[in-house]
């Protein structure tokens, strides 16, 4: 299951994720956890140390790797040069699984040991001196979207990303490649006032969009939140002395989370698992190449001096059941 956290600066969607991922770890799933927002907290939210976290590979410098890998044989893609954020598999192409070993995860991804049990962390990069002034934050996130868009899980596999703060998540196509969006929100009118753009632009996409109430304190800002975003509230988290710990860097372990946190996460996964039933594979492949499509137009074209649209392999399905056929020369070539 692809899950995203949402959610404005200082919601609480990091540390939310980060109890997610905990919560998921601790029942024996396999968890891929990213941390799409270059402010890149996730990693201390999980408990790693700060010079540790900072020191985590970025995926945006393992791009050229990425593209490589993922490109594969994929005979309407001539190079990795010409492959864009957006650019979907075909027949050829590799593609990412959540359990199994591959030259993506060695380079980008390292695990994590929590008390529940072991996740993979990857990290989208922060900005570099480089980049001040000159790079736009989505060049960071496109490695992500890449890897997305060849990712295939199954029931009770996990892909958790904790996405970029507002709806700076719309600036790509990102948003649609989940089966479950977690949306935090505070019980306040900036609190919900993401929400509410979320919706407003995920409306034709059928993302599939819930709501966790954060820092709520009392059964006015219950009814507040109700009332703002109706149904679509599916569960709330109040005062925890478990997150202050875990905030000052001193956690306990997560089995002393209280009861009705822990309560709440459990609510998180069933709503998350219920989406399995709901999926369809054909509306995720042609929302994938409509963006592609979008940005080819836009810019890629441009850049990359091919026509991008060529790469669309009209007859490809990303699925459970999707293969992808490499002949041994080049996996040797692109290994």
């Amino acid at each position: 299951m692809k899950i995203a956290f949402v959610g404005k600066g200082g919601s609480g969607k990091t540390t939310l994720s980060s109890l997610f991922v905990r919560h998921l770890a601790a029942v024996g799933a396999p968890v891929v956890a990213v941390d799409a927002d270059i402010n890149q907290h996730l990693g201390a939210a999980l408990g790693l140390d700060e010079d540790v976290a900072a020191a985590l590979p970025a995926m945006g410098a393992h791009l050229s790797l990425i593209k490589d890998y993922l490109r594969g044989s994929n005979p309407r893609i001539g190079s990795a040069e010409v492959m864009i954020k957006t650019t979907p598999p075909g027949e050829g192409s590799r593609l990412l699984r959540v359990r199994e070993d591959n030259p993506v995860y060695d380079a980008c991804a390292r695990p994590v040991e929590l008390d529940g049990g072991t996740v993979h962390l990857m990290v989208t990069g922060r900005f570099t001196e480089a980049d001040l002034g000159v790079a736009c934050y989505h060049s960071k996130t496109g490695a992500v979207e890449l890897c997305l868009n060849h990712l295939v899980d199954g029931r009770d596999e996990y892909v958790v990303v904790d996405m970029t703060a507002g709806s700076d998540s719309f600036a790509s196509g990102m948003f649609t490649r989940f089966d479950m969006t977690f949306l935090v929100a505070e019980p306040t009118r900036k609190g919900v006032s993401v929400y509410r753009q979320y919706k407003e632009y995920a409306r034709d996409y059928g993302v599939t969009l819930r709501v966790v109430g954060n820092k709520v304190q009392g059964q006015d800002d219950v009814d507040f939140l109700r009332a703002e975003v109706g149904d679509d509230l599916l569960a709330t988290v109040g005062h925890s002395d478990w997150v202050r710990a875990m905030e000052k860097g001193r956690p306990p372990r997560f089995e002393l989370l209280e009861d009705v946190n822990q309560q709440t996460l459990r609510t998180l996964r069933s709503a998350a698992d219920a989406t399995y039933e709901l999926r369809d594979r054909e509306r995720y492949t042609r929302q994938m190449v409509h963006f592609h499509l979008k940005n080819a137009d836009s810019w890629g074209n441009a850049k990359t001096g091919v026509d991008l649209a060529a790469q669309v392999d009209p007859g490809f399905i990303l699925g459970e059941d999707a293969t992808a056929a490499v002949s041994p020369a080049a996996a040797d070539a692109t290994v």
